[in-house]
């Protein structure tokens, strides 16, 4: 068979995008911020929690939604992170750092 489908051809090799400095600057000010909620908040919740081991009853709720939001700052965080790492260089984009392309026995034909 030939390559005379539609799919047939050179790919279009990837340009590397750039990340402008004052988006970077944004991401890392986002992830500073997010990163001092979290601490904020897990603290909260330790607060939280010593007070519900004490007897206070309504200090649960309180641990339980600030232990969820610390999670989420952190999760946030850590996307922020990557997304300023990947803009200075220093972690590839997904897929690209490993050879080949992925695929199976199919793909390789």
């Amino acid at each position: 068979m030939g390559a005379m489908g539609r799919h047939s051809g050179t790919r279009a090799s990837r340009s590397p995008r750039r990340t402008s400095p004052a988006a970077l600057l944004t991401l890392a000010l986002g992830a500073t911020a997010t990163l001092v909620a979290w601490g904020y908040l897990a603290s909260a919740a330790i607060t939280f929690g010593v007070l519900g081991r004490s007897g206070n009853g309504g200090a649960w709720l309180l641990m339980a939604l600030a232990a969820l939001g610390a999670t989420a700052c952190l999760f946030v965080a850590l996307i922020l992170l990557t997304r300023v790492l990947r803009g200075l260089g220093v972690v590839s984009e997904p897929g690209l750092a490993r050879g080949g392309g992925g695929g199976g026995r199919r793909a390789n034909r």
